[in-house]
């Protein structure tokens, strides 16, 4: 999976981020057919899961009626600087992982 993440690489203490990200996956349900009529197996991203200085702070389950694609937008509070990672889960148990640095400072010039 890839994916594409907007967050600012530096922050004023106490400011709230919108948070936002777009992965790139098929999501497929399971129920469409290919160009001969066979069905496409199911292939979908189960769990996303956004972790600000190792707590989770946002987390959404996807459904097979989920959109290819899945973008999502989502708001922290910036209080330290840390590691702002980003996961995902597909329905095979595989992860894919991003980690933004987010630095916080008390006020920029």
């Amino acid at each position: 999976m890839k994916a594409r993440i907007s967050i600012p690489a530096q922050a004023n203490k106490g400011d709230v981020l919108e948070i936002k990200t777009l992965v790139s996956h098929p999501m497929h349900s399971g129920f469409r057919r290919d160009a001969i009529g066979a069905l496409v197996p199911r292939d979908i991203i189960k769990v996303f899961r956004c972790e600000y200085r190792e707590r989770v702070v946002f987390e959404a389950e996807f459904g097979p009626g989920t959109a290819a694609n899945p973008f999502l937008s989502f708001y922290i509070r910036a209080d330290r600087s840390g590691e702002v990672k980003f996961i995902w889960v597909d329905q095979h148990g595989e992860q894919t992982e991003q980690v933004k640095l987010l630095e916080v400072v008390d006020k920029i010039k």
